[in-house]
Protein backbone atom coordinates (compact mmCIF):
# COMPACT_ATOMS: atom_id res chain seq x y z
CA UNK A 1 0.00 0.00 0.00
CA UNK A 2 1.29 3.29 -0.86
CA UNK A 3 1.24 6.33 1.45
CA UNK A 4 -0.47 9.35 0.24
CA UNK A 5 2.13 12.47 0.24
CA UNK A 6 1.63 15.78 0.30
CA UNK A 7 1.90 17.69 -3.59
CA UNK A 8 5.78 18.30 -3.17
CA UNK A 9 6.90 14.32 -3.66
CA UNK A 10 9.37 14.43 -6.92
CA UNK A 11 10.64 11.13 -7.58
CA UNK A 12 14.03 10.99 -9.81
CA UNK A 13 12.38 7.65 -11.32
CA UNK A 14 12.13 7.74 -14.66
CA UNK A 15 11.75 5.61 -18.02
CA UNK A 16 11.76 5.10 -21.16
CA UNK A 17 8.98 3.56 -24.13
CA UNK A 18 10.28 0.18 -25.49
CA UNK A 19 8.97 -2.18 -28.23
CA UNK A 20 5.74 -3.66 -26.37
CA UNK A 21 7.50 -2.74 -23.07
CA UNK A 22 8.65 -0.10 -20.52
CA UNK A 23 12.30 0.47 -19.18
CA UNK A 24 12.42 2.26 -15.80
CA UNK A 25 15.28 3.02 -14.01
CA UNK A 26 15.85 4.38 -10.32
CA UNK A 27 18.16 5.15 -7.89
CA UNK A 28 19.73 1.32 -7.33
CA UNK A 29 18.42 -0.29 -9.79
CA UNK A 30 16.98 -0.18 -13.67
CA UNK A 31 14.10 -2.62 -14.53
CA UNK A 32 12.89 -3.78 -18.02
CA UNK A 33 9.35 -5.12 -18.45
CA UNK A 34 8.02 -6.84 -22.37
CA UNK A 35 5.27 -8.39 -22.91
CA UNK A 36 5.99 -10.86 -25.05
CA UNK A 37 3.58 -12.53 -27.50
CA UNK A 38 2.21 -14.54 -25.33
CA UNK A 39 0.45 -12.06 -23.26
CA UNK A 40 2.93 -12.76 -20.46
CA UNK A 41 5.01 -9.82 -18.89
CA UNK A 42 9.01 -10.89 -18.97
CA UNK A 43 11.13 -9.00 -16.78
CA UNK A 44 14.28 -8.48 -16.35
CA UNK A 45 16.27 -6.43 -13.39
CA UNK A 46 20.00 -4.97 -13.13
CA UNK A 47 22.10 -3.75 -10.71
CA UNK A 48 23.09 0.04 -11.35
CA UNK A 49 26.63 1.07 -11.73
CA UNK A 50 27.37 4.67 -12.40
CA UNK A 51 30.16 6.05 -14.48
CA UNK A 52 30.12 8.92 -11.86
CA UNK A 53 31.08 7.28 -8.78
CA UNK A 54 34.31 5.47 -10.59
CA UNK A 55 34.97 8.72 -12.16
CA UNK A 56 33.51 11.94 -9.64
CA UNK A 57 34.44 14.49 -12.10
CA UNK A 58 31.81 12.90 -14.56
CA UNK A 59 29.42 13.99 -12.01
CA UNK A 60 30.27 17.80 -11.79
CA UNK A 61 27.43 20.60 -12.97
CA UNK A 62 27.63 20.81 -16.71
CA UNK A 63 29.90 17.86 -17.41
CA UNK A 64 27.32 15.49 -16.12
CA UNK A 65 24.66 17.06 -18.52
CA UNK A 66 26.53 15.52 -21.09
CA UNK A 67 27.64 12.30 -20.09
CA UNK A 68 23.84 11.56 -18.49
CA UNK A 69 23.08 12.21 -21.84
CA UNK A 70 25.34 9.54 -23.76
CA UNK A 71 24.69 7.16 -21.03
CA UNK A 72 20.78 7.26 -21.37
CA UNK A 73 21.33 7.15 -25.26
CA UNK A 74 23.30 3.49 -24.56
CA UNK A 75 20.90 2.06 -22.21
CA UNK A 76 18.14 2.97 -24.00
CA UNK A 77 19.43 1.31 -27.19
CA UNK A 78 20.32 -1.59 -25.25
CA UNK A 79 16.65 -1.88 -23.68
CA UNK A 80 15.01 -1.35 -27.27
CA UNK A 81 17.53 -4.20 -28.97
CA UNK A 82 16.36 -6.58 -26.11
CA UNK A 83 12.84 -5.51 -26.70
CA UNK A 84 12.73 -6.14 -30.22
CA UNK A 85 13.84 -9.67 -29.46
CA UNK A 86 10.57 -10.44 -28.26
CA UNK A 87 9.09 -9.39 -32.00
CA UNK A 88 11.44 -10.33 -35.02
CA UNK A 89 10.25 -9.11 -38.41
CA UNK A 90 10.33 -12.82 -40.00
CA UNK A 91 11.35 -15.67 -37.74
CA UNK A 92 11.98 -17.82 -40.94
CA UNK A 93 14.26 -15.36 -42.51
CA UNK A 94 17.51 -16.38 -43.15
CA UNK A 95 20.65 -14.31 -42.56
CA UNK A 96 22.48 -12.70 -44.39
CA UNK A 97 26.45 -13.07 -45.62
CA UNK A 98 27.25 -10.30 -43.29
CA UNK A 99 25.05 -11.19 -40.41
CA UNK A 100 27.05 -14.53 -40.98
CA UNK A 101 30.40 -13.05 -41.32
CA UNK A 102 29.69 -10.47 -38.00
CA UNK A 103 28.71 -13.73 -36.04
CA UNK A 104 31.79 -15.62 -37.07
CA UNK A 105 33.88 -13.07 -36.31
CA UNK A 106 32.14 -11.54 -32.93
CA UNK A 107 31.48 -13.04 -30.14
CA UNK A 108 27.95 -12.09 -28.91
CA UNK A 109 28.72 -9.88 -26.61
CA UNK A 110 30.98 -7.55 -29.02
CA UNK A 111 28.76 -7.91 -31.61
CA UNK A 112 25.90 -6.19 -29.31
CA UNK A 113 28.73 -3.49 -28.34
CA UNK A 114 29.38 -2.85 -32.00
CA UNK A 115 25.90 -2.70 -33.02
CA UNK A 116 24.78 -0.60 -29.65
CA UNK A 117 28.04 2.01 -30.24
CA UNK A 118 26.80 2.04 -34.10
CA UNK A 119 22.77 2.74 -33.49
CA UNK A 120 24.43 5.81 -30.69
CA UNK A 121 26.73 7.42 -33.04
CA UNK A 122 24.05 7.06 -35.83
CA UNK A 123 20.89 8.52 -33.34
CA UNK A 124 23.38 11.17 -31.91
CA UNK A 125 24.48 11.84 -35.78
CA UNK A 126 21.46 12.61 -37.06
CA UNK A 127 19.88 14.68 -34.36
CA UNK A 128 22.72 16.96 -34.69
CA UNK A 129 22.07 16.84 -38.78
CA UNK A 130 18.59 17.55 -38.52
CA UNK A 131 18.22 20.32 -35.13
CA UNK A 132 21.89 21.67 -35.84
CA UNK A 133 23.69 21.61 -39.21
CA UNK A 134 20.64 21.59 -41.28
CA UNK A 135 19.13 24.96 -40.01
CA UNK A 136 22.73 26.73 -40.48
CA UNK A 137 23.14 24.87 -43.97
CA UNK A 138 19.55 26.05 -45.06
CA UNK A 139 19.74 29.74 -43.57
CA UNK A 140 23.12 29.76 -44.95
CA UNK A 141 21.47 28.96 -48.79
CA UNK A 142 18.94 31.40 -48.31
CA UNK A 143 20.68 34.29 -47.32
CA UNK A 144 23.09 34.16 -50.38
CA UNK A 145 20.42 36.28 -52.38
CA UNK A 146 20.50 38.66 -49.47
CA UNK A 147 24.31 39.78 -48.93
CA UNK A 148 23.26 42.63 -46.71
CA UNK A 149 20.96 40.74 -43.73
CA UNK A 150 21.77 41.74 -40.32
CA UNK A 151 23.60 38.94 -38.15
CA UNK A 152 20.76 39.21 -35.60
CA UNK A 153 18.09 38.26 -38.25
CA UNK A 154 20.07 35.16 -39.48
CA UNK A 155 20.62 34.05 -35.96
CA UNK A 156 16.92 34.49 -35.32
CA UNK A 157 16.13 32.41 -38.80
CA UNK A 158 18.27 29.68 -38.21
CA UNK A 159 16.70 29.63 -34.34
CA UNK A 160 13.54 29.34 -36.17
CA UNK A 161 14.11 26.79 -38.52
CA UNK A 162 15.32 24.24 -35.73
CA UNK A 163 12.20 24.72 -34.08
CA UNK A 164 9.80 24.20 -37.51
CA UNK A 165 12.26 21.15 -38.16
CA UNK A 166 11.44 19.56 -34.83
CA UNK A 167 8.19 20.01 -34.57
CA UNK A 168 7.90 18.37 -38.20
CA UNK A 169 10.40 15.71 -37.13
CA UNK A 170 7.21 14.86 -33.66
CA UNK A 171 4.54 15.40 -36.02
CA UNK A 172 6.27 12.60 -38.79
CA UNK A 173 6.96 10.55 -36.04
CA UNK A 174 3.48 10.22 -34.37
CA UNK A 175 1.71 9.55 -37.59
CA UNK A 176 3.81 6.30 -37.95
CA UNK A 177 1.45 3.65 -37.28
CA UNK A 178 4.29 0.99 -35.22
CA UNK A 179 5.09 4.35 -33.15
CA UNK A 180 1.44 5.00 -32.02
CA UNK A 181 2.04 1.76 -29.51
CA UNK A 182 5.41 3.06 -28.46
CA UNK A 183 3.56 6.54 -27.60
CA UNK A 184 1.10 4.39 -25.97
CA UNK A 185 3.70 2.80 -23.37
CA UNK A 186 5.43 6.57 -22.79
CA UNK A 187 1.58 7.50 -21.68
CA UNK A 188 1.54 5.09 -19.30
CA UNK A 189 5.12 5.55 -18.09
CA UNK A 190 4.25 9.06 -17.31
CA UNK A 191 0.86 8.02 -15.79
CA UNK A 192 2.57 5.39 -13.38
CA UNK A 193 4.89 8.31 -12.34
CA UNK A 194 2.30 10.48 -11.30
CA UNK A 195 0.61 8.32 -9.41
CA UNK A 196 3.64 6.74 -7.69
CA UNK A 197 4.56 10.66 -6.53
CA UNK A 198 1.33 11.38 -5.64
CA UNK A 199 1.59 8.41 -3.09
CA UNK A 200 -1.85 6.53 -4.48
CA UNK A 201 -1.60 2.77 -4.63
CA UNK A 202 -0.14 1.44 -7.93
CA UNK A 203 -3.48 0.35 -9.50
CA UNK A 204 -4.72 0.21 -12.76
CA UNK A 205 -7.84 2.27 -11.52
CA UNK A 206 -5.66 5.07 -10.26
CA UNK A 207 -2.68 5.31 -12.92
CA UNK A 208 -5.19 5.71 -15.37
CA UNK A 209 -6.93 8.81 -14.34
CA UNK A 210 -3.35 10.50 -13.99
CA UNK A 211 -2.12 12.57 -16.93
CA UNK A 212 0.33 12.14 -19.37
CA UNK A 213 2.41 14.54 -19.64
CA UNK A 214 5.25 14.89 -17.57
CA UNK A 215 7.63 18.21 -16.86
CA UNK A 216 10.67 15.99 -16.77
CA UNK A 217 9.52 14.09 -20.02
CA UNK A 218 12.84 13.40 -22.55
CA UNK A 219 10.72 15.39 -25.30
CA UNK A 220 10.55 18.72 -23.04
CA UNK A 221 14.27 18.21 -22.62
CA UNK A 222 15.08 17.87 -25.84
CA UNK A 223 13.13 20.90 -26.82
CA UNK A 224 15.26 22.86 -24.02
CA UNK A 225 17.97 21.80 -26.10
CA UNK A 226 17.38 23.24 -29.24
CA UNK A 227 16.23 25.95 -27.26
CA UNK A 228 19.54 26.58 -25.03
CA UNK A 229 21.30 26.23 -28.53
CA UNK A 230 19.56 28.98 -29.71
CA UNK A 231 20.07 31.45 -26.76
CA UNK A 232 23.85 30.41 -26.80
CA UNK A 233 24.49 30.65 -30.31
CA UNK A 234 23.14 33.85 -30.54
CA UNK A 235 25.41 35.33 -27.27
CA UNK A 236 28.32 33.43 -29.03
CA UNK A 237 27.86 34.88 -32.66
CA UNK A 238 26.77 38.26 -31.23
CA UNK A 239 30.16 38.68 -30.11
CA UNK A 240 32.11 36.88 -32.75
CA UNK A 241 29.96 37.49 -35.66
CA UNK A 242 30.50 34.19 -37.95
CA UNK A 243 29.00 34.68 -41.38
CA UNK A 244 30.58 31.62 -42.78
CA UNK A 245 28.59 28.50 -42.86
CA UNK A 246 31.00 25.89 -41.97
CA UNK A 247 31.89 27.82 -39.21
CA UNK A 248 28.78 28.61 -37.72
CA UNK A 249 28.45 24.76 -38.17
CA UNK A 250 31.78 23.89 -36.45
CA UNK A 251 30.83 26.16 -33.47
CA UNK A 252 27.52 24.84 -33.38
CA UNK A 253 29.39 21.47 -32.65
CA UNK A 254 31.68 22.90 -30.46
CA UNK A 255 29.05 24.43 -28.32
CA UNK A 256 26.91 21.38 -27.83
CA UNK A 257 27.93 19.62 -24.15
CA UNK A 258 27.84 23.20 -22.97
CA UNK A 259 24.48 23.45 -24.23
CA UNK A 260 23.65 19.85 -23.38
CA UNK A 261 25.08 20.36 -19.41
CA UNK A 262 22.85 23.80 -19.49
CA UNK A 263 19.58 22.48 -20.58
CA UNK A 264 20.58 18.99 -17.69
CA UNK A 265 20.86 21.48 -14.92
CA UNK A 266 17.51 23.65 -16.30
CA UNK A 267 15.99 20.04 -16.24
CA UNK A 268 17.06 19.26 -12.50
CA UNK A 269 16.03 23.36 -11.56
CA UNK A 270 12.39 22.37 -12.99
CA UNK A 271 11.70 19.37 -11.22
CA UNK A 272 12.40 20.81 -7.97
CA UNK A 273 10.09 23.88 -8.81
CA UNK A 274 7.76 22.96 -11.54
CA UNK A 275 4.91 22.52 -8.89
CA UNK A 276 5.72 25.60 -6.70
CA UNK A 277 6.65 28.55 -9.21
CA UNK A 278 4.80 30.08 -11.49
CA UNK A 279 8.07 31.13 -13.62
CA UNK A 280 8.68 26.80 -14.31
CA UNK A 281 5.42 26.34 -15.58
CA UNK A 282 5.91 28.73 -18.07
CA UNK A 283 9.46 27.50 -18.78
CA UNK A 284 7.96 24.18 -19.20
CA UNK A 285 4.45 24.86 -21.26
CA UNK A 286 5.90 24.18 -24.62
CA UNK A 287 7.67 20.96 -23.74
CA UNK A 288 4.68 19.64 -22.19
CA UNK A 289 2.43 20.75 -25.09
CA UNK A 290 4.77 18.80 -27.58
CA UNK A 291 4.22 15.39 -25.45
CA UNK A 292 0.98 15.86 -27.66
CA UNK A 293 2.96 14.25 -30.51
CA UNK A 294 5.04 12.13 -28.51
CA UNK A 295 2.09 10.30 -25.49
CA UNK A 296 -0.81 8.47 -26.61
CA UNK A 297 -3.37 7.28 -24.46
CA UNK A 298 -2.79 3.45 -22.99
CA UNK A 299 -4.80 0.65 -22.64
CA UNK A 300 -4.72 -1.20 -19.29
CA UNK A 301 -2.28 -3.65 -20.40
CA UNK A 302 -0.10 -1.26 -21.07
CA UNK A 303 -0.61 0.27 -17.52
CA UNK A 304 0.23 -2.84 -15.77
CA UNK A 305 3.23 -3.58 -17.35
CA UNK A 306 4.36 0.43 -16.53
CA UNK A 307 2.96 -0.54 -12.82
CA UNK A 308 5.52 -4.03 -12.70
CA UNK A 309 8.42 -2.05 -14.21
CA UNK A 310 7.89 1.04 -11.53
CA UNK A 311 7.67 -1.39 -8.66
CA UNK A 312 10.49 -3.30 -9.65
CA UNK A 313 13.16 -0.09 -9.22
CA UNK A 314 11.13 1.01 -6.11
CA UNK A 315 14.62 1.89 -3.96
CA UNK A 316 15.21 -0.31 -0.45
CA UNK A 317 15.03 2.72 1.78
CA UNK A 318 12.35 5.25 1.71
CA UNK A 319 13.05 8.68 -0.08
CA UNK A 320 15.84 7.90 -1.38
CA UNK A 321 14.49 8.19 -4.88
CA UNK A 322 13.26 11.65 -4.14
CA UNK A 323 14.36 14.44 -6.58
Amino acid sequence: MAEKRNGGFRTSIGGQALIEGILMRGPEKQAIVVRDQEGKLVEKVEELRLIKDKHPALGLPLIRGTVNFLAAMVNGVKALMYSADFYPDDENAQPSKFDLWLERHLSSKKLEGAIVGLSVVLGVGMSIFLFLVLPTLLTGAVLRFFPGFPLWGRNVMEGLLKIVIFLLYLFLCSRLKDIHRVFQYHGAEHKTIFCYEAGLPLTVENVRIQPRHHPRCGTSFLFVVIFVSILVSSVVFGIWPITNVWLRTLAHLILLPLVVGITYEFNRWVGRHVQDSRLAKILTAPGMWMQNFTTNEPDDSMIECAIRSLELVLPSEKGKDEW
